[in-house]
Parts: structure tokens; C-alpha cells; sequence
């Protein structure tokens, strides 16, 4: 009967006073509306980087060796000069990985550089991902061919001058030709195309199709290092329990190559995924500490707005009041009438905020690369919240209300 009564009265109110209660509910709506927002993108992005990103640039249990962090937050000139003086990678480091590693692994070495492509038929494409690697990359990056082949082990050690290019590379290149069999340039040495790779989509915005990559030691290693020298060296542990043993092992012996000393730190870097996304769980941090802060500011301007406006209605029902308790209406009942009747406004306005949230989180999603996944507990927490406000902001009406005196109430005109 209470919540009956309470709502009936809220709802008459919204449909009475349109304005008056779009105004009254709007800092609930901002304040749910953002909620739902910011941290359907936050969530969205985590999901994001923590599966598709990690899977497509770390590659899964696998650890990547390089001579600086791959992430690299405001370092101080100090720092940048001793990554500068550590030793560079190299076809050696790998091949004594490869050769003393017990645990089971898969060893692939990679360069990369930005270059450009030009096909047989003049066309060209620019800023292309020019990478030199190892067979077994594509093994450990899951890179597989719509069309043509892989490079063979053979090939990638006699360096032959061939190349697998991305969907998005082959398609600017040979429009509907077949590319397998063509030849294009890279930055002036000629290679043949023997593979096409799957369509690898985006990743937050950027091509991962506009790709070519070609045996480590072809002619590409004249622009990507050094003679012997390689960005990094991919180890995947075949197995996934075994990947903290790999790690252990491969710091052993790349400390015994760089002759370091018990007690000095290493002067390379060994990553997983997990390690070099660190700086995103700091930063989802923040954004999950700051959101409450931000949303309770909205929600605390929508409470008084609420609260004044029960007031003015306490006020307004006066007479109402008194007639109720005249034929015995209890404290109670007036108390929890009101507190139904200020939630019924406050969660109304958290329905319409989750709602404006949500439609505000899928353009984004269609609009822009970042993503959004809205979880159906923000939207519970989000009318949650809304009830919330409305509870304590109808408190003190309500008390004003039940403390009435019937007398007192009747008179009022």
C-alpha cells in the first residue's frame, strides 16, 4: 500500500510538472549518466587490452626480451641514457636462448621498421609496418595466410627476398589481382610475395593490415638494425606452466652473456603481456578512484534539488497530511510515504541517466575506436545509487512531514 500510494503520487508529480521534474531529477541524471559512461569505456578499454591487445602485440605466454621497456612513461634523461648504454640485442642472444633453454619453447626473432611498398604495377603504399623475422614468428604471433604460403626455416635462414604481406598492404597494392607470385619493392630491393595474412582488423584505430613481413636476414636488415642486431627475441613457452620457469632460464643466461655480476641489475628487459600492461592497470586505477568523487558531486546537487522540491510538496499537501492523520494515519505511515514518494523521483531519474548512458556508450563505440561494454552490474549500481539519493534526500521532508501536527495541519490553507 505504501509504495503504491508513494509512487502514484511521484509519477502524478512527473506528469504534472514535466518541466519542473525534468529540472528537479537532472543532477541524478548527469551524475548516473556519466557512471554509465566513463565506466563503460573504462571497462571496455580494460576488456580490450587485456585480451585483443595483449593477444595481438605480446602474443600469449610468451615473453618478449628487448633491450628497454616496451613501455616507456615519462622516463628522466638519466634513465633514457643508461637504456642507451645497455647492449643491443642480437642473432646471438637468440641462438644461445635457443640452444640452452630447457624448458619447452619456441624461439623467433624480430625487427621492425616503417618503409614503403611499391607493386609492379606503380601503385605504392606508404608508412607500411616493415617487419624482418624469424619463421617461427608467425607461430607465436597465430598469424595465418588467406591465400599463398609462409616463409619456410630455409628461406628465412638463406634470407631469400620474399615477403607476406597484410590484407590491407595486398589490397592497395594489387586492387583484385592475385598477389602471390607478384613482386613490389621495399625501400628499393625487390621481393616476391608468396603469402597474404588474414584480415587482422584494427587495434584502437590503427591498421594491423598495412604490414609486410620478410625474412630477418633478406634485405630488410640493411634498415631495421645493425648487421646481427635484432629489435627483440619472442620466447613461447609451449607449455603455460612452464613460462615463469622460461623466464628464469632466460635471464640466466642472458646474465652470463652480458657478464653480469651477482647483486647488478639486468641491463635488458624481459616482458609478458602482464608486465608491460602494468601501466594501464595504474591508469584504470585512477580512473576508478576519481569516478566516485566525480559522480557524487552531481548526485549531492541532485539530492538538495530533490529535497527542496519534497519540501515545497510536504507544504503543498499539508491539509492532506492532516486529514490523514486524523483518521489515524501513524507517523510511520506519513514517513514512509514521502521516502517512497522521493526515491520513486530519484530513481526515475536514474532510470532515464542509465538509459542516456547507454545510447551515449554505443556511439562512442560506433564513433570512435575506443570500445565500450556496458555491464549490466553498472546499471544496477546506477539505479541503486538513484534510490539511494532519493532516500536520503527525502529524509528531513518526511520527518517534517510526520512530525505534522493534525491540528495545526487541518487549518492550513
Amino acid at each position: 500500500m505504501y509504495l503504491w500510494e508513494g509512487a502514484r503520487l511521484a509519477f502524478d508529480q512527473l506528469r504534472s510538472q514535466k518541466l519542473k521534474s525534468f529540472f528537479t531529477l537532472l543532477g541524478v541524471i548527469i551524475g548516473v549518466m556519466f557512471l554509465i559512461v566513463v565506466v563503460s569505456v573504462v571497462e571496455g578499454m580494460d576488456r580490450y587490452i587485456r585480451e585483443d591487445f595483449a593477444k595481438r602485440v605480446y602474443g600469449i605466454n610468451t615473453l618478449t626480451l628487448q633491450r628497454r621497456p616496451s613501455v616507456q612513461i615519462n622516463p628522466d634523461a638519466a634513465t633514457r641514457r643508461a637504456w642507451a648504454r645497455r647492449p643491443r640485442i642480437s642473432y646471438e642472444d637468440a641462438k644461445a636462448i635457443e640452444e640452452q633453454i630447457e624448458a619447452p619453447a619456441v624461439i623467433a626473432v624480430a625487427s621492425s621498421a616503417g618503409g614503403e611498398l611499391e607493386a609492379e604495377t606503380g601503385r605504392k603504399v606508404e608508412n607500411v609496418r616493415v617487419t624482418g623475422a624469424s619463421e617461427n614468428y608467425f607461430r607465436i604471433r597465430q598469424l595465418e595466410v588467406t591465400d599463398g604460403r609462409l616463409f619456410s626455416p630455409q628461406e628465412a635462414r638463406r634470407g631469400v627476398p620474399v615477403v607476406v604481406l597484410g590484407s590491407g598492404s595486398a589490397q592497395k597494392l594489387f586492387g583484385d589481382l592475385d598477389p602471390v607470385g607478384r613482386f613490389v619493392r621495399i625501400r628499393g630491393f625487390r621481393y616476391r610475395v608468396i603469402g597474404v595474412l588474414e584480415k587482422q582488423g584494427s587495434l584502437l584505430g590503427i591498421s594491423l593490415d598495412t604490414w609486410a613481413i620478410a625474412p630477418a636476414q633478406s634485405p630488410v636488415e640493411t634498415f631495421t638494425n645493425p648487421a646481427g642486431i635484432v629489435d627483440e627475441i619472442l620466447i613461447q613457452s609451449v607449455e603455460p606452466q612452464s613460462l615463469a620457469r622460461a623466464r628464469y632460464e632466460v635471464e640466466a643466461i642472458m646474465r652470463v652473456r652480458h657478464r653480469l655480476r651477482p647483486g647488478e641489475p639486468n641491463d635488458f628487459e624481459i616482458e609478458t603481456s602482464d608486465d608491460s600492461l602494468s601501466f594501464w592497470e595504474r591508469i584504470s586505477r585512477i580512473l576508478f578512484i576519481a569516478l566516485p568523487g566525480l559522480v557524487a558531486i552531481s548526485l549531492v546537487v541532485g539530492g538538495i534539488v530533490i529535497m527542496n522540491i519534497m519540501l515545497v510538496s510536504v507544504l503543498e499537501r499539508t491539509r492532506e497530511i492532516g486529514i490523514r492523520k486524523a483518521i489515524g494515519a501513524r507517523r510511520r505511515d506519513i514517513l514512509i510515504q514521502v521516502l517512497i514518494e522521493s526515491a520513486t523521483l530519484s530513481g526515475a531519474g536514474a532510470a532515464v541517466g542509465v538509459g542516456i548512458g547507454i545510447a551515449l556508450a554505443q556511439i562512442v563505440r560506433a564513433a570512435s575506436p575506443l570500445p565500450a561494454a556496458v555491464a549490466p552490474k553498472w546499471v544496477a549500481v546506477g539505479v541503486l545509487l538513484g534510490l539511494s539519493v532519493g532516500i536520503a534526500a527525502g529524509v528531513y521532508p518526511a520527518a517534517r512531514a510526520a512530525k505534522l501536527d493534525p491540528v495545526e495541519a487541518l487549518r492550513h490553507e
